[in-house]
Protein backbone atom coordinates (compact mmCIF):
# COMPACT_ATOMS: atom_id res chain seq x y z
CA UNK A 1 0.00 0.00 0.00
CA UNK A 2 1.09 3.55 -0.84
CA UNK A 3 0.47 7.36 -0.71
CA UNK A 4 1.16 10.08 -2.32
CA UNK A 5 2.97 12.74 -1.13
CA UNK A 6 2.15 16.18 -0.82
CA UNK A 7 5.72 17.17 -2.28
CA UNK A 8 4.88 15.49 -5.29
CA UNK A 9 1.41 17.45 -5.40
CA UNK A 10 1.94 20.84 -4.66
CA UNK A 11 2.06 23.25 -7.25
CA UNK A 12 4.94 26.05 -8.00
CA UNK A 13 7.65 25.08 -5.30
CA UNK A 14 10.48 26.66 -4.39
CA UNK A 15 12.59 23.62 -5.63
CA UNK A 16 16.18 22.72 -3.82
CA UNK A 17 18.69 24.23 -6.62
CA UNK A 18 16.80 27.04 -8.20
CA UNK A 19 16.63 30.07 -7.00
CA UNK A 20 13.93 31.22 -4.64
CA UNK A 21 10.78 33.68 -5.46
CA UNK A 22 9.29 34.77 -2.72
CA UNK A 23 5.83 35.53 -2.33
CA UNK A 24 4.63 38.82 -3.68
CA UNK A 25 8.35 39.11 -5.92
CA UNK A 26 7.68 40.07 -9.27
CA UNK A 27 8.25 37.97 -12.05
CA UNK A 28 8.87 39.49 -15.32
CA UNK A 29 8.39 37.06 -18.46
CA UNK A 30 8.13 37.47 -22.18
CA UNK A 31 4.95 36.18 -24.00
CA UNK A 32 5.99 35.34 -27.44
CA UNK A 33 3.67 36.49 -30.51
CA UNK A 34 2.15 34.07 -32.17
CA UNK A 35 2.00 32.95 -35.31
CA UNK A 36 -0.54 31.99 -37.78
CA UNK A 37 -0.55 28.01 -38.71
CA UNK A 38 -2.35 25.72 -40.59
CA UNK A 39 -5.51 24.68 -38.57
CA UNK A 40 -5.90 27.88 -37.31
CA UNK A 41 -9.13 29.65 -36.99
CA UNK A 42 -9.48 33.51 -36.80
CA UNK A 43 -12.45 36.13 -36.48
CA UNK A 44 -12.43 38.73 -38.78
CA UNK A 45 -14.55 41.37 -38.39
CA UNK A 46 -14.94 44.74 -41.16
CA UNK A 47 -16.48 48.14 -40.93
CA UNK A 48 -16.56 51.02 -42.64
CA UNK A 49 -17.39 54.75 -41.19
CA UNK A 50 -20.74 54.37 -42.76
CA UNK A 51 -21.15 51.26 -40.79
CA UNK A 52 -20.20 53.09 -37.60
CA UNK A 53 -22.30 55.69 -37.90
CA UNK A 54 -25.37 53.93 -38.80
CA UNK A 55 -25.08 51.16 -35.98
CA UNK A 56 -22.11 52.37 -33.74
CA UNK A 57 -18.99 50.95 -32.93
CA UNK A 58 -20.53 48.23 -31.94
CA UNK A 59 -22.51 46.48 -34.98
CA UNK A 60 -25.86 44.06 -35.07
CA UNK A 61 -23.70 41.66 -36.77
CA UNK A 62 -20.87 41.35 -33.54
CA UNK A 63 -23.66 41.80 -30.88
CA UNK A 64 -25.45 38.69 -32.56
CA UNK A 65 -21.73 36.87 -32.82
CA UNK A 66 -21.78 37.50 -28.95
CA UNK A 67 -24.87 36.00 -28.45
CA UNK A 68 -23.79 32.43 -30.16
CA UNK A 69 -20.83 32.63 -28.48
CA UNK A 70 -22.66 32.98 -25.38
CA UNK A 71 -24.73 29.80 -26.33
CA UNK A 72 -22.17 27.76 -27.89
CA UNK A 73 -19.79 27.95 -24.48
CA UNK A 74 -22.94 27.01 -22.53
CA UNK A 75 -23.26 24.09 -24.63
CA UNK A 76 -19.43 23.36 -25.36
CA UNK A 77 -19.36 24.82 -28.88
CA UNK A 78 -17.24 26.17 -31.12
CA UNK A 79 -19.00 29.06 -32.66
CA UNK A 80 -15.98 30.30 -34.70
CA UNK A 81 -15.60 26.90 -36.29
CA UNK A 82 -18.81 28.09 -38.02
CA UNK A 83 -18.10 31.55 -38.25
CA UNK A 84 -14.67 32.11 -38.27
CA UNK A 85 -12.28 31.61 -41.22
CA UNK A 86 -9.80 28.46 -41.02
CA UNK A 87 -6.05 28.91 -42.53
CA UNK A 88 -5.56 25.98 -44.88
CA UNK A 89 -3.20 24.46 -45.98
CA UNK A 90 -1.38 26.99 -48.25
CA UNK A 91 -1.41 29.44 -45.29
CA UNK A 92 -4.44 31.43 -46.49
CA UNK A 93 -8.03 32.13 -45.08
CA UNK A 94 -10.21 33.21 -48.28
CA UNK A 95 -12.54 35.75 -47.34
CA UNK A 96 -15.46 37.47 -48.81
CA UNK A 97 -14.93 40.00 -52.42
CA UNK A 98 -11.14 39.91 -51.66
CA UNK A 99 -10.60 36.08 -51.84
CA UNK A 100 -7.52 34.48 -50.54
CA UNK A 101 -5.20 36.21 -48.24
CA UNK A 102 -1.87 34.62 -46.82
CA UNK A 103 -1.72 34.52 -43.17
CA UNK A 104 0.81 31.91 -42.13
CA UNK A 105 3.61 32.98 -40.01
CA UNK A 106 2.33 36.07 -39.69
CA UNK A 107 1.22 38.18 -36.30
CA UNK A 108 -2.30 38.77 -35.58
CA UNK A 109 -1.39 42.63 -36.46
CA UNK A 110 0.18 41.48 -39.71
CA UNK A 111 -2.82 39.47 -40.72
CA UNK A 112 -4.86 42.92 -40.13
CA UNK A 113 -2.77 44.99 -42.38
CA UNK A 114 -2.80 42.30 -44.92
CA UNK A 115 -6.30 42.03 -45.32
CA UNK A 116 -6.55 45.52 -44.92
CA UNK A 117 -4.40 46.28 -47.78
CA UNK A 118 -6.60 43.70 -49.92
CA UNK A 119 -9.93 45.52 -49.22
CA UNK A 120 -8.86 48.68 -50.12
CA UNK A 121 -8.45 47.63 -54.20
CA UNK A 122 -12.63 47.27 -53.59
CA UNK A 123 -13.19 49.75 -50.83
CA UNK A 124 -12.50 53.80 -51.25
CA UNK A 125 -13.67 54.60 -47.63
CA UNK A 126 -12.39 54.46 -44.28
CA UNK A 127 -11.79 50.91 -42.68
CA UNK A 128 -11.84 49.42 -38.88
CA UNK A 129 -10.18 46.04 -39.46
CA UNK A 130 -10.34 43.56 -36.49
CA UNK A 131 -8.77 40.47 -36.61
CA UNK A 132 -8.69 37.94 -33.75
CA UNK A 133 -7.81 34.30 -32.55
CA UNK A 134 -11.10 31.94 -32.80
CA UNK A 135 -10.17 31.17 -29.11
CA UNK A 136 -7.66 28.89 -28.22
CA UNK A 137 -8.03 25.04 -28.68
CA UNK A 138 -5.99 22.92 -26.62
CA UNK A 139 -6.26 18.88 -26.09
CA UNK A 140 -5.83 17.70 -22.11
CA UNK A 141 -4.77 13.78 -21.66
CA UNK A 142 -4.09 11.28 -19.58
CA UNK A 143 -4.36 11.90 -15.52
CA UNK A 144 -6.63 14.84 -15.63
CA UNK A 145 -10.54 14.30 -13.98
CA UNK A 146 -12.10 15.79 -16.89
CA UNK A 147 -9.85 14.68 -20.15
CA UNK A 148 -10.92 15.82 -23.52
CA UNK A 149 -10.54 18.46 -26.31
CA UNK A 150 -11.15 22.47 -25.11
CA UNK A 151 -12.06 25.56 -26.72
CA UNK A 152 -11.67 29.36 -24.64
CA UNK A 153 -13.00 32.05 -25.82
CA UNK A 154 -9.36 34.71 -24.72
CA UNK A 155 -6.47 35.74 -26.12
CA UNK A 156 -4.30 34.08 -23.54
CA UNK A 157 -4.20 31.34 -20.81
CA UNK A 158 -1.79 29.47 -18.52
CA UNK A 159 -0.88 25.95 -18.36
CA UNK A 160 -2.48 26.44 -14.68
CA UNK A 161 -5.74 27.70 -16.30
CA UNK A 162 -5.96 25.07 -19.11
CA UNK A 163 -5.43 22.59 -16.29
CA UNK A 164 -8.18 24.12 -14.20
CA UNK A 165 -10.45 23.75 -17.10
CA UNK A 166 -10.17 20.50 -17.80
CA UNK A 167 -10.64 19.44 -14.02
CA UNK A 168 -7.14 20.04 -12.28
CA UNK A 169 -4.96 16.84 -12.08
CA UNK A 170 -5.94 13.26 -10.36
CA UNK A 171 -3.91 13.19 -6.77
CA UNK A 172 -1.63 10.33 -8.63
CA UNK A 173 -0.88 12.91 -11.89
CA UNK A 174 3.22 12.78 -12.27
CA UNK A 175 3.17 16.74 -11.69
CA UNK A 176 6.80 17.27 -12.19
CA UNK A 177 7.20 15.09 -15.80
CA UNK A 178 4.37 17.05 -17.91
CA UNK A 179 4.58 16.17 -21.82
CA UNK A 180 3.59 19.74 -23.48
CA UNK A 181 3.46 18.82 -27.20
CA UNK A 182 3.50 22.13 -29.71
CA UNK A 183 2.90 23.11 -33.11
CA UNK A 184 5.40 25.19 -35.03
CA UNK A 185 5.42 25.92 -38.72
CA UNK A 186 8.32 23.65 -39.23
CA UNK A 187 6.64 20.55 -37.16
CA UNK A 188 6.03 19.68 -34.05
CA UNK A 189 7.85 19.87 -30.45
CA UNK A 190 7.64 17.75 -27.24
CA UNK A 191 8.63 19.81 -24.12
CA UNK A 192 9.05 18.52 -20.73
CA UNK A 193 7.33 20.20 -17.65
CA UNK A 194 7.60 20.61 -14.14
CA UNK A 195 4.34 21.83 -12.34
CA UNK A 196 5.85 21.75 -8.76
CA UNK A 197 8.83 24.21 -10.06
CA UNK A 198 8.10 27.80 -9.02
CA UNK A 199 10.48 28.87 -11.76
CA UNK A 200 7.40 27.82 -14.50
CA UNK A 201 6.18 31.21 -14.18
CA UNK A 202 8.99 32.79 -16.43
CA UNK A 203 9.31 29.69 -18.83
CA UNK A 204 8.28 30.45 -22.52
CA UNK A 205 5.89 27.57 -21.65
CA UNK A 206 3.63 29.02 -18.65
CA UNK A 207 1.61 30.38 -21.21
CA UNK A 208 -0.24 27.94 -23.64
CA UNK A 209 -1.20 28.48 -27.35
CA UNK A 210 -4.06 27.18 -29.98
CA UNK A 211 -2.92 23.48 -30.39
CA UNK A 212 -1.22 22.75 -27.75
CA UNK A 213 -1.77 19.06 -26.40
CA UNK A 214 -0.80 18.63 -22.72
CA UNK A 215 -0.22 14.67 -21.91
CA UNK A 216 -0.17 13.84 -17.88
CA UNK A 217 1.39 10.38 -17.08
CA UNK A 218 0.24 8.58 -13.81
CA UNK A 219 3.32 8.18 -10.69
CA UNK A 220 4.39 4.24 -9.93
CA UNK A 221 1.73 4.06 -7.41
CA UNK A 222 -1.10 4.27 -9.78
CA UNK A 223 0.76 1.73 -11.54
CA UNK A 224 0.72 -1.06 -8.65
CA UNK A 225 -2.99 -0.05 -7.83
CA UNK A 226 -2.88 1.80 -4.64
CA UNK A 227 -5.77 4.59 -3.69
CA UNK A 228 -5.02 7.80 -4.77
CA UNK A 229 -5.00 8.90 -0.58
CA UNK A 230 -4.77 7.90 2.54
CA UNK A 231 -8.76 6.71 3.00
CA UNK A 232 -8.52 4.98 -0.35
CA UNK A 233 -4.89 3.13 0.18
CA UNK A 234 -6.54 2.01 3.62
CA UNK A 235 -10.22 0.86 1.66
CA UNK A 236 -7.81 -0.62 -0.75
CA UNK A 237 -5.70 -2.63 1.86
CA UNK A 238 -8.99 -3.50 3.61
CA UNK A 239 -10.60 -5.25 0.90
CA UNK A 240 -7.29 -7.10 0.08
CA UNK A 241 -6.89 -8.26 3.38
CA UNK A 242 -10.54 -9.00 3.39
CA UNK A 243 -10.33 -11.16 -0.01
CA UNK A 244 -7.20 -12.77 1.59
CA UNK A 245 -8.86 -14.12 4.22
CA UNK A 246 -11.63 -15.24 2.75
CA UNK A 247 -9.12 -17.54 0.76
CA UNK A 248 -7.63 -18.90 3.42
CA UNK A 249 -11.30 -20.15 5.25
CA UNK A 250 -11.92 -21.60 2.21
CA UNK A 251 -9.09 -23.35 1.60
CA UNK A 252 -9.08 -24.67 5.57
CA UNK A 253 -12.74 -26.24 5.08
Amino acid sequence: MACVSNEKIIYLQNLEGNTPIAEGELITYEIPEYKLQYNDIIDVNIQTVDDMILSGFNNKAAVSNNQQMQVAGQNGGDVYYMTGYTVDKNGNVRLPIIGDVNVQNKSLEEARLQIETQLRAYVTSELYVKVKLGGIRYSALGEFRRPGKFVVLQDRMTIFEAIANAGDLNTVAKRDEILLIRQYPEGTKLHRLNLNDRNLIGSPFYFIQPNDQIYVEPMKVREVGAGENAAQSLLLFTSILTTALLVVNLFAN
